[in-house]
Order: structure tokens, then sequence, then C-alpha cells
């Protein structure tokens, strides 16, 4: 008997699936990675600390307030008056509260501006503690070397 050999090309494969499941694997985590940077706003510089150190752990229920060289408060992307921060606050009690949580368990990430006068951050910690939040971070930029 014998054996026909066919100089046939080799089979190619069709990368067109793969290449479609890698997009959708981008897009995907391009959606579902947190940001960090949405916390972060250009306008606020933080002042330098030999003492600064990254946190341990992330925060379970953080409230990020930046609190600029003129006094104003950016918070969830809008720049509000340290007087308007309260109602904002309210909210964000209220929110917790319907989820079972309490505000006292919740941090608050103060980023102040190194030029802000100390006076705001004392008031924008004022304000936070009349709406039972207890718990601050404040953040500084550590030094290099």
């Amino acid at each position: 008997m014998r054996i026909k050999r066919y100089d046939a090309a080799p089979p190619e494969l069709d990368m067109t699936p793969m290449i479609d499941m890698t997009f959708q694997l981008i897009c995907f985590f391009m959606v579902a990675l947190s940001f960090d940077e949405a916390d972060r706003s250009e306008k606020v510089r933080l002042p330098s600390s030999e003492l600064a150190k990254p946190a341990d752990a992330p925060f379970e229920l953080p409230i990020t307030l930046q609190l600029t060289r003129e006094g104003t408060v950016l918070y969830a992307g809008e720049e509000l008056a340290l007087a308007n921060l309260g109602s904002r606050l309210v909210n964000e009690v209220q929110v917790m509260e319907r989820l079972g949580k309490h505000p006292a368990d919740a941090t608050v990430i103060i980023r102040a501006d190194g030029d802000a006068p100390t006076g705001k951050v004392q008031e924008l910690i004022q304000a936070c503690q009349e709406r039972r939040f207890e718990i601050f971070a404040l953040r500084a930029r550590q030094e290099q070397g």
C-alpha cells in the first residue's frame, strides 16, 4: 500500500478570537480598576514631612477632602466653600446609615495644601466632627532621602 504525500501549506491559526478576547479583557480592567488619581488634584500641593509614610492598608470607608490654598474644599469633583461642605457631609452620613454603617467607622482623608491656613484645616475637621466623623488621616508628601 502506498501512502500519498500532500505538499499542503501548514494550517493557519485564526487570531481573531484571541485578539477579541484580549481587547475585552483590557476594557474590563480599565473599567474595573479604581484609580487613585481621581482622589488627587493638582490644585493641592501637599507639604513635605520626614514622618510621612504610606498607609499600612487601604481604609474601609474612605472619604477624601482636599483643602486648597484659597480655603475651598474639593469633594467628589466639586470645589465648595467650607461653609457649603456641611450639607454634602450630611448626604454622606445618610448614605452610610442606609448601608448600615456609622460615620464614626469612616476615615476622613484630608489632603491640605502646604500653603493653606492652619485655621482652615481645623475648621474642616470641626465640620466633619459635627457630622459624627471621628477618624482622620492627614496626608503629606514623603521626603526623599
